[in-house]
């Protein structure tokens, strides 16, 4: 039995190479799920009575198609980001489907960045009929807005300008800073309110624990709205707007803004579909209402990215292999 070691380097290195591959797998993995080709249950959350704002969660999930199952296992310590060290850290562990081993464990924080940001730009892609935006606006200078940043530019998205909206002015200035290394145009935005609403694009990616966004004349008819820290938007924002989830169960689920918009409505009436939905043309949406995508995040997507980056990274002998991981694999031995 092989057990292999994989860095969160070695992972960064392989997605970087081929991001156009990562958005593919990810939207493989969305239309997989949609057809009940994979086995994705709810995410257990375990919380900390003293530190209510941290959690760890883990994400199980059966792919058919690889023939793998796994689990990601994956911390969010907001405030870790006072002590300059990234909110989230994770592990991916791989199984084989056959003898339900273990075989491989990933650092995979970079992967859960990457299939966020592939999930996220594959929706804007579907919701604004294009890869182009004139004006697209970051709110959060974190790891997952510049995650998205980078693949949007890998995609070729024509985008005019960026803004950039945090609390801590010098993470605004850093993502600023570095759209701009890439060839993109930034600027640190000021007037919050002016900033959401002027933006085609939003990406809102921050660690706010409660609504802030709680006007819904801050958004216009026509914008796409990508809602991946899922918490920031007030349920009569949710309400006023066209709304695609990743799974419908999945997101109704732990406060986040569409959870909240059903407890305030009494019904679920106000989501329009999701994502796969979307991709297969079952669902249209118009301009004459903001559209919100709220991914909560499928475990599916973590393991189709990890099993690829387990393939590239074996391939190419990047994998730190563990001789003689298992004490034992054999129920009687000869002797």
């Amino acid at each position: 039995m092989n057990f292999d070691i994989i860095t969160g380097p070695t992972a960064k290195r392989v997605i970087d190479d081929d991001r156009s591959a990562i958005v593919k797998i990810v939207e493989a993995a969305y239309l997989a799920h949609s057809s009940g080709q994979a086995v994705n249950p709810r995410s257990y959350f375990l919380r900390f009575p003293e530190k209510p704002d941290a959690r760890i969660i883990a994400l199980p999930a059966f792919l058919s198609e690889r023939e793998t199952a796994g689990i990601k296992w994956i911390s969010s310590f907001p405030a870790n980001v006072e002590k300059n060290l990234a909110r989230a850290s994770s592990v991916l562990i791989l199984n084989d489907y056959i003898t339900g081993y273990p075989f491989a464990c990933i650092e995979s924080s970079y992967i859960s960045a990457a299939r966020t940001a592939a999930s996220a730009i594959l929706a804007a892609e579907h919701v604004l009929g294009s890869k182009a935006a004139e004006r697209v606006l970051f709110v959060g200078g974190g790891v997952i807005a510049r995650t998205i940043a980078d693949f949007l530019d890998d995609q070729r998205w024509a985008i005019a300008t960026c803004e950039v909206l945090d609390l801590n002015e010098g993470y605004a200035q850093k993502l600023a800073a570095h759209i701009r290394r890439g060839g993109g145009t930034a600027t640190v935005a000021t007037d919050w309110a002016a900033a959401v609403g002027r933006a085609d694009l939003v990406v809102l990616a921050t660690t706010a624990a409660r609504p802030w966004l709680t006007d819904p004349g801050w958004l216009r008819p026509g914008q796409c709205i990508l809602n991946i820290s899922l918490r920031d938007l007030a349920p009569e924002v949710i309400l006023a707007a066209y709304n695609i989830v990743d799974d419908v169960d999945h997101c109704l689920t732990a406060n986040t803004s569409p959870h909240l918009a059903e407890q305030a409505a009494g019904h679920r009436g106000f989501i329009d579909g999701t994502v796969a939905d979307l991709i297969l043309g079952r669902v249209k949406v118009g301009a004459a209402k903001p559209l919100i995508f709220s991914p909560f995040g499928l475990g599916v997507l973590d393991l189709a990215v990890g099993a690829h980056v387990h393939q590239v990274a074996s391939r190419q002998g990047s994998v730190i292999p563990v001789p003689d991981f298992f004490g034992q694999t054999t129920r009687w031995s000869d002797s």
